[in-house]
Order: structure tokens, then sequence, then C-alpha cells
């Protein structure tokens, strides 16, 4: 069986993300470290996957829609049993949840980080 495994996401700040990320999913920050190109990077996930977030002096907002840009994330989503719970974190965190759906065979909504990172909170329960 293959599985995926992580994803390597640059950011500006991966400490505050990885502490929302632990704050809204229950999530554990698994490694912290230096990394290529004078960067650091956080590992921040679960017992099988994970979120590798890098960054480096040099970062800087992309401010492109990524769904008109090759090799761009479009979003990264996040399957949660309790969507009302994990709403309520999102909106404590001053963030907006936004686009909620009933879908076969679930429910969801996204939200946007500081970073303009869009995620999908879903739940199949």
């Amino acid at each position: 069986m293959s599985y995926l495994e992580h994803a390597n996401i640059t950011v500006s700040d991966p400490e505050a993300l990885a502490r929302l990320f632990c704050n809204l999913f229950d999530w554990q920050i698994r490694w912290s470290g230096d990394a290529l190109a004078g960067g650091h990077t956080v590992h921040v996930g679960g017992q099988h996957s994970y979120l590798a977030l890098y960054t480096h002096d040099t970062v800087a907002k992309s401010g492109n829609n990524t769904y008109h840009s090759a090799a761009a994330l479009n979003h990264i989503g996040v399957v949660v049993d309790n969507l009302a719970d994990t709403e309520s974190r999102v909106r404590n965190a001053g963030l907006q949840p936004h686009s909620h759906a009933d879908y076969e065979p679930g429910k969801r909504f996204y939200f946007h980080t500081d970073d303009g990172i869009e995620v999908e909170v879903v739940s199949y329960q």
C-alpha cells in the first residue's frame, strides 16, 4: 500500500503556522531544524503524515492565483471527526471559514492561513 507521507511548503513563519495547525487539528511538531539553503523547517502532523513547513531569509508572498499557476499548491485537505468543533477553533484563531458545502460523501469548509494557503477541512462523519 502507498500513502502520502509529507508535503514541503515554503511559508513565512513555520513555527507560527505549526502552532496554528497543532491548535486546530491536534497535530504535533515532529521535528524542527536547519534545512536546505540556510533555511529552517518545522515538521507538523500526525503519526503517519506531516507537512514540512520551510522558510529562509528571502521568502516573499507570491500573491499569485494558484489555480492558474503550474506546480502551485491549490489547497491542503485535512479530515476531521468534528467539523463544527474545528470551525469554532478556526474562528477563535481569527480566521474566516468560507465555501461551506455538503457533498457526497461528506461536509467541508475552507479557510486561508496568513500566508494565503488555502486549507480544506472535511468530515466524513
